[in-house]
């Protein structure tokens, strides 16, 4: 079986040269074609969207593109869809989570996009949605509207599924005409969500269009990064570097790179009940796709003088993280990826031989945790589950530990009192986490959430103003004034 990817509004499928790219996981193979066009055929593409959205998407109320994607997601939603279905069918193959894993996390992240969550996008940006399609009263005088760009190139990366269709549904929301640069790694999600908005609403499908290219590759790269108003990616630092090299300087660059995610626990926390499941919870952000958000926890400081050690709180992790291999098995990983968690766990045992440091789980064990003693900065893991375990005396000493890696900071989980919640809040957001969850919840942000401390949607839109000064002189024309 051959699965065509991408969405390419105005070509045929005869008219398009295909990549063909093997999967395999589970003992299932799959086959994907991935889209290569020709610069001649992205050039008249990007054009084709841009002038869509600029006479059709650009008329449209809000309301009504909340309301088609909200039907796309229900659809999505409805495990007896044939799309869903296909959904859970091929996901595991292409990206090597199990099913149960790619179910459940399909349903949560989709939920993300119902109406009321699509609405509080909206309200989180904007004082008055109605900017976005009318000029509205600002609230210094005048009136205020907010266009989005006429053509939105995003670059994906990375292979949990779905994860585009956040940047994808933000752009929709301020009426940019979309091109949508696929992963290698989940190349069918995106494609597939173009195609539901096209059935239901063929015009605003019209606006939409989601490619391939390899990078470095592709004769059309050039043609889509020239013709990108504004320009939203995702993927490493020295990535996103390289693609800032070849934009234009008056396009717009709005680049998601790398970041390392850490938990902290209370030593109120960690008495014999709550432990367990604080254990239970952490070891459930720790395996969810396998750490390969960039919310996704790496490190845990456990503050000492609690009922439950820091050393017996890593153990409930790696029991819990052994039971979680059971009912979710990891993914196969790659050589590389095989290569950087025999790296690090042969450094941590390496340490364990001086003192101080306490590994848990085999070699050959799909999981590893980590408790060191004495205080320490923070540092990526191997991922694919691996995890360290820091002794702290105080929770308060964490600011100063992550300070120095302020530019990966992103995700924080805690768990504490309330009062202690706040004030660590405030000295986390000032060495630059943006975004606090309780455990559990790391690799699940809420609607609306600032992705990097920014604005899912104000920072793709322009602002144009009528100054009350305009308002008031245009008082004097008026067939009345006479």
């Amino acid at each position: 079986m051959i699965e065509h990817a991408g969405h390419l509004p105005g070509l045929t499928r005869d008219e398009v040269r295909w990549r063909s790219v093997r999967h395999a996981a589970w003992r299932e193979t799959v086959e994907i074609a991935l889209p290569e066009l020709d610069e001649a055929q992205a050039q008249a593409l990007c054009a084709r969207v841009r002038a869509d959205a600029r006479s059709r998407l650009k008329r449209m109320d809000v309301a009504r593109i909340v309301a088609v994607i909200d039907e796309a997601i229900a659809r999505l939603l409805d495990r007896q869809h044939p799309l869903r279905r296909k959904a859970e069918d091929l996901l595991p193959i292409v990206t090597g989570y199990d099913r149960e894993t790619v179910r459940l996390g399909l349903t949560s992240y989709l939920k993300t996009f119902r109406r009321p969550q699509l609405q509080r996008f909206l309200a989180e940006d904007f004082s008055n949605p109605g900017m976005l399609d009318t000029f509205q009263p600002a609230a210094k005088g005048g009136f205020v509207r907010a266009y989005g760009p006429e053509l939105l190139l995003h670059v994906w990366a990375g292979n949990v599924p779905a994860l585009p269709l956040w940047s994808l549904i933000c752009g929709l929301l301020v009426k940019a005409g979309t091109v949508g640069k696929l992963a290698s790694a989940e190349p069918l999600m995106a494609g597939w969500f173009a195609g539901l908005i096209a059935e239901i609403d063929p015009e605003l499908g019209e606006c939409l269009a989601i490619v391939w290219w390899k990078g470095g590759e592709a004769a059309g790269e050039a043609a889509f990064l020239r013709a990108a108003d504004t320009v939203i990616a995702y993927g490493s630092n020295a990535t996103l570097e390289a693609l800032r090299a070849k934009l234009p300087a008056t396009t717009r660059f709005l680049p998601h790179g790398h970041k390392i995610g850490f938990g902290m626990i209370a030593r109120t926390a960690l008495d014999s009940r709550k432990a367990m499941m604080l254990a239970r919870l952490a070891a459930h952000d720790v395996a969810r796709y396998e750490q390969q958000g960039c919310y996704s926890p790496q490190l845990l400081f456990v503050e000492r003088g609690g009922r439950v050690t820091p050393g017996e709180f890593a153990r409930y992790v790696a029991h819990e993280l052994a039971a979680l291999a059971h009912r979710h098995p990891r993914r196969a990983l790659s050589p590389e990826e095989t290569a950087s968690v025999a790296a690090w766990r042969g450094a941590q045992e390496l340490r364990a031989l001086d003192g101080g440091t306490e590994l848990f789980g085999e070699p050959a064990d799909p999981w590893s945790v980590v408790h060191v003693e004495k205080p320490e900065a923070l540092n990526p893991t191997g991922l694919n589950r691996t995890l360290k375990l820091v002794s702290v005396d105080s929770l308060d000493a964490v600011p100063a530990l992550v300070a120095p890696y302020r530019s990966y900071l992103q995700t924080a989980g805690i768990a504490a009192p309330p009062a202690e919640l706040f004030r660590l809040a405030g000295r986390l957001g000032e060495v630059g986490v943006t975004r606090i969850a309780a455990l559990s919840h790391m690799g699940a942000p809420e609607a609306g959430w600032h992705h990097d401390g920014r604005f899912s949607l104000l920072d793709l839109v322009t602002m144009t103003e009528i100054e009350h000064s305009a308002e008031a002189a245009a008082e004097g024309f008026a067939p009345y004034a006479d």
